[in-house]
């Protein structure tokens, strides 16, 4: 049965090339790099096992490329969905401030306790 253990949140931005990408980047950076987890270690198992799970949020999805932002995960099986969400801020001398936010969620496959 596959069990959640950790949820981490992060955000990201592109404050000056409007980079969606780079944004979601920076998202998944900050939710990996704010907290280290110790979790595999705290179940008894290897990290290779880890189930992770990743979804972006941001203005224009089709311009973050999900394949790539796996490579931001040291271990573990990894999916990345991006969907709409985050923000693109208008700036007042034109253009935008792209805010990406970045959901990743822990899980094995455990038995029931």
């Amino acid at each position: 049965m596959r069990r959640r253990v950790a949820t981490e949140f992060g955000m990201g931005t592109s404050l000056r090339r409007e980079d969606h990408g780079e944004a979601a980047a920076r998202a998944v950076r900050d939710a990996l790099w704010r907290n280290s987890l110790t979790a595999a270690e705290a179940f008894g198992m290897p990290k290779d096992a880890m189930r992770i799970d990743c979804v972006i949020g941001v203005a224009k999805p089709e311009a973050v490329d999900a394949e790539a932002l796996k490579a931001a995960f040291p271990y573990g099986d990894v999916s990345v969905r991006v969907e709409p969400g985050g923000l693109d801020v208008p700036k007042p001398e034109g253009g935008v401030t792209v805010i990406a936010h970045a959901a990743v969620c822990v899980s094995f496959d455990m038995e029931p306790v």
